[in-house]
């Protein structure tokens, strides 16, 4: 992977991330850098799972592996703060 993908990679990470942490409710006590491993996680698995699916192609398939993201980082969102909150 060269300079660009990495740099789109953390762009893609950090609005699937904050998107992901925006649609949960209450306050979430993750930083910032948890936020971001989380979007570029959900961002990465999302993408596959789009792809193993076929739905990343074609008519509108964009928006649908967007969502599928921005769901997966809520996940890892509301998994990373439990978990962290549980090791406190």
């Amino acid at each position: 992977m060269d300079v660009s993908g990495v740099l789109s990679a953390l762009v893609a990470g950090t609005a699937v991330g904050a998107l992901g942490r925006l649609f949960l409710p209450g306050h979430q006590h993750i930083g910032v850098l948890w936020t971001l491993v989380a979007g570029i996680a959900a961002a990465l698995v999302g993408s596959l799972l789009a792809a193993a699916s076929g739905v990343g192609d074609g008519a509108g398939g964009d928006w649908l592996e967007f969502l599928v993201q921005v769901v997966l980082a809520g996940i890892a969102v509301a998994g990373l703060d439990r978990w962290l909150r549980a090791s406190l």
